[in-house]
């Protein structure tokens, strides 16, 4: 099964700060990463692919390592298409790639993209980016994004999947912060959105 995650962000414990960009409310970094690590074990295994549309970790005052981000990464279950954000450094696709391992299915534990990726999903397609982008009109595209942490794009087909996103407000299931989305659930993301921003326009 496909999971989607975004802007994890681990060891950014600038975002603890009262802020309205991303608020996360754990008493310290150590709190907010124990519970992403947590919220993805508890829906991803090992045959699953996550794919993480950027923004990993962060380097407050040059912190955390290559290494350290590694380690963290490793304590999470599943296949990992990476996709590079803003703040994830050459450096730290190198280290991992360095450090890649083959995986029981025979597949590599770790694989990357630099600007995004296409796939299918229930007739729809879903094109994962970091960034938000502006797609014009289209049928049946869905891009998955993050970036903009908690705060939105006022079009129906840009999907915010980070762990921040006020996007996650619409699914019927309470889900634990941090978890990564199913496809099924963006679908659900998909169409409140796009029910939402009609009454929005009826008034």
């Amino acid at each position: 099964m496909n999971y989607f995650i975004s802007d994890t962000h681990f060891y950014h414990y600038q975002l603890l700060e009262p802020n309205d960009f991303a608020p996360r409310h754990f008493k310290d970094g150590q709190a907010m990463n124990q519970a992403m690590i947590d919220a993805w074990n508890a829906r991803v295994d090992d045959n699953d692919t996550v794919y993480h549309l950027g923004d990993i970790s962060m380097r407050p005052q040059n912190t955390p390592t290559d290494e350290e981000t590694f380690e963290m990464l490793d304590q999470l279950k599943g296949h990992m298409i990476l996709i590079k954000g803003n703040h994830d450094y050459r450096s730290l696709f190198k280290y991992l790639d360095k450090h890649n391992t083959m995986m029981s299915d025979g597949v590599m534990r770790f694989r990357f993209e630099d600007v995004g990726a296409l796939l299918k999903f229930d007739h729809m397609q879903f094109y994962c980016t970091h960034y938000p982008l502006l797609l014009g009109k289209i049928q049946q595209i869905i891009n998955l994004h993050g970036h903009i942490h908690h705060y939105s794009v006022p079009i129906a087909e840009n999907i915010n999947i980070g762990v921040d996103a006020p996007e996650r407000d619409y699914l019927s299931e309470d889900l634990p912060w941090g978890s990564p989305l199913r496809g099924e659930e963006i679908i659900e993301i998909y169409h409140k959105k796009q029910a939402d921003l009609a009454n929005q326009q009826r008034k």
